[in-house]
């Protein structure tokens, strides 16, 4: 005879006999049931207060019949294993999906790994971790506890900026269809003056990050003529920063390298948005409130070779080192 699985209708009838003090038989008999199957029903769904609460009976075990026989989200041991390492090193789920085509010639989206991620903890990130998983979570870029709806940008009044606008710029770097544009910014620290310099080139996301002292102009222009002197010309078309002080000298950097500035408009990050995605993996690594000057070059430059060496979608996941090599410049790290 097949099984039935008990509806809310007996689950509520059990109540109901429970508040008249009637015994697991009558129970069962009273619905038709076995006992042994009004007593598993009660050992399972007994709190330490003994109410036992029909709606919340029926909601565990529908749950627990849709999880039954469910696989672990990810194919196999070799895939999650692959997976893991590569979120703990930095990668984010759509660039191990497009890396492990490259790596492993196996296929996993990034929806899949996100699923895999959150399905470890319960009430889809709001409860607690599941016994014998580790939160991955603090590994993803914005660490979120639950996955989040997208929102929208607030709109902000438009100032003149302090140089060449970014109204003057060619509309064809837009597209970012060469190698040659850049973008400049600083990732400060509340702790010290000491703060970083980032030069991001548009097309294959190719970083320098260097340390800077004091983020005057002067300090600013030099660093940044000294990250890109050794770049040929033609890969060094332009530069657009945003209006801090600390790119006042943008003067000096057209003179040295005969490259042109560009202003974005103040408050418009996304004008230079291969910069400020850049400095969002930078934050992964140093996050805000991090004192700059107890980092040391070394750990700054490892930070740079990472990032230079991690897959990127609009790359066909090459790595912008890889990418940048591929246009004629033959750079290492």
């Amino acid at each position: 005879m097949k099984y039935r699985h008990l509806s809310i209708l007996e689950r509520e009838k059990i109540q109901e006999l429970l508040w008249q003090k009637i015994s697991t038989r009558g129970i069962a008999k009273a619905i038709g049931r076995s006992a042994s199957s009004v007593s598993r029903e009660l050992k399972k769904n007994f709190p330490l207060q003994h109410k036992y609460t029909p709606r919340l009976a029926n909601e565990r075990a529908l749950k627990k019949r849709e999880n039954r026989g469910r696989k672990l989200r990810l194919k196999n041991s070799f895939i999650r294993r692959y997976t893991i390492d590569h979120l703990k090193s930095g990668y984010s789920p759509e660039q191990i999906s497009g890396r492990i085509k490259i790596d492993l010639k196996q296929t996993i989206s990034h929806e899949a790994i996100y699923q895999y991620i959150y399905s470890n903890v319960h009430r889809n990130g709001y409860g607690y971790m599941k016994p014998g998983y580790h939160d991955l979570r603090i590994y993803l870029k914005r660490r979120h506890k639950r996955r989040l709806k997208k929102g929208m940008r607030k709109s902000q009044r438009i100032f003149k900026p302090k140089g060449p606008s970014i109204d003057d710029r060619p509309k064809s770097i837009e597209g970012r269809r060469i190698i040659g544009h850049w973008e400049g910014d600083s990732v400060v620290s509340r702790k010290s003056k000491i703060a970083l310099n980032t030069l991001v080139e548009r097309k294959t996301g190719f970083v320098f990050i260097t340390k800077i002292k004091n983020g005057t102009a002067k300090e600013t222009s030099e660093t940044v003529v000294k990250r890109l002197q050794n770049i040929p010309k033609t890969f060094r078309k332009t530069l657009t920063v945003d209006n801090g002080s600390e790119n006042f000298g943008y003067a000096n950097i057209t003179e040295a390298l005969q490259t042109k500035c560009y202003f974005a408009h103040p408050y418009h990050s996304w004008e230079r948005g291969t910069n400020e995605n850049t400095n969002g993996l930078i934050r992964w690594y140093f996050p805000k409130g991090t004192d700059f000057a107890t980092i040391s070059d070394e750990a700054i430059q490892a930070v740079e070779i990472a990032l230079n060496n991690r897959p990127r979608k609009r790359l066909g996941w090459m790595t912008p080192l890889e990418a940048f090599n591929r246009s004629g410049v033959a750079l290492t790290h």
